[in-house]
């Protein structure tokens, strides 16, 4: 795709205009008054703030048909109008790439795979581009601008620069990836870590909708944390905030590839699962699918390798409730395929390392394809057009 500039600019000019349609975008439709409740605003703010995003098209005003009868103007609800703008979000693996196309209001209106033989950066980026060309020429038939492209890798990625620093999964390291998509496919270009892209749609558009304080835990490859504290999600002072992967649980555990032993993903993750029960049953097992079938034919080393990832991820979700105390823990991830396996593990695991009130937080599973991945990244694609002078990570 040729180089274009982007098609418009949001026309929100205030950090007010900015907080009030993410709050009318994630928790609406309000009306205006408990649109300022939420917001922290007054009135008058809210009103100032909304004009410019009605005249725009970004907002709608429409009758509540719920309301009671009252005297005088009855009240309005404001709402996003999901089919003004249009972006694309793409989770990156290592074997496939996962490409969706979302309206403004996050919700996917087209879904592709595309599959990788190649994980050289340049082999990635062409990739990529064909991905997102496609996906643009299918949102023609919805009359709306695509305004933004987001990008999801897993490892450690720096936003603000748009790079990825270290993926291990793909073997990358220093990758001005932002840079070099916006070249290629003409699009303003939103990079992170996929974790955090998720915790992005979870706060907007899931289960953290309304709560200051909450963290995303996944299980599968890695294992992998993205936490909002006071409402913003937290990158860190270098990126790497929430790597409860790398939390140490068994000092004397195996090897990780961090460099330490005893890692949460040396035990847990999906690569160590398979490890231990080749170890302990010296079966061939090809991969987590025979694993998990091995474990539910009750196969003792298969169980107890289970057993034992479940209670090094309890351990890790209580590090994370004791250290930020978050209202809930979204469990999520490809390997939820065989949380049957080792959820007693978990919530034993945590109930015992959880210190005092922080064992009251809500812990709960939602599983998510891969294509609510790559809906994380529009999310942050989205984010960064409502917000372009306000990175939300917080550093």
């Amino acid at each position: 795709m040729r180089s274009i500039p982007p098609a418009e600019t949001f026309p929100a000019h205030t950090p007010a205009a900015s907080q009030i349609f993410t709050t009318v975008l994630s928790q609406g439709p309000l009306t205006r008054l408990e649109a300022a409740r939420r917001a922290g605003l007054s009135a008058a703010a809210v009103t100032k703030a909304v004009r410019p995003l009605l005249a725009a098209g970004y907002l709608v005003e429409t009758a509540d048909e719920e309301a009671p009868p009252a005297l005088g103007r009855p009240a309005n609800l404001v709402q996003v109008d999901g089919g003004r703008a249009l972006f694309i979000g793409v989770k990156v693996t290592a074997t496939e790439l996962i490409g969706v196309l979302t309206d403004l209001r996050c919700r996917i209106r087209l879904a592709r795979r595309t599959p990788l033989t190649d994980r050289q950066d340049t082999s990635v980026l062409a990739s990529l581009t064909d991905l997102v060309h496609e996906l643009h020429t299918g949102a023609e038939e919805f009359g709306a601008p695509v305004l933004g492209l987001g990008i999801a890798v897993s490892g450690d990625v720096d936003r603000a620069e748009g790079a990825v620093r270290y993926s291990p999964f793909l073997g990358w390291r220093d990758v001005s990836l932002a840079e070099l998509a916006a070249k290629s496919t003409g699009l303003p270009v939103t990079v992170d870590n996929d974790v955090r892209a998720l915790t992005v749609a979870e706060q907007w558009f899931g289960a953290g909708v309304g709560l200051s304080d909450f963290a995303v835990v996944t299980v599968g490859a890695g294992i992998g944390c993205g936490l909002v504290v006071h409402g913003r999600v937290v990158a860190g002072a270098h990126g790497v905030a929430g790597e409860i992967g790398h939390v140490t649980v068994d000092p004397a555990g195996p090897p990780c590839h961090c460099g330490n032993r005893g890692c949460v993903e040396a035990i847990a993750g999906d690569a160590a699962i398979v490890r231990r029960i080749r170890e302990t049953t010296g079966a061939e097992v090809a991969g987590t699918a025979e694993a998990a079938a091995l474990a539910h034919r009750g196969v003792a080393g298969a169980r107890e390798a289970y057993a034992r990832a479940g209670e090094a991820i309890g351990r890790g979700i209580a590090t994370v409730a004791n250290l930020f105390g978050p209202q809930r823990v979204i469990i999520s991830g490809e390997g939820l395929a065989a949380y049957d396996l080792f959820a007693e593990q978990i919530r034993d695991s945590f109930a015992a390392s959880a210190f005092g009130s922080a064992a009251h937080c809500d812990v709960q599973t939602r599983p998510l394809a891969f294509e609510e991945w790559a809906r994380g990244a529009a999310a942050t694609a989205i984010q960064s057009f409502i917000t372009p002078d306000d990175p939300p990570p917080s550093r």
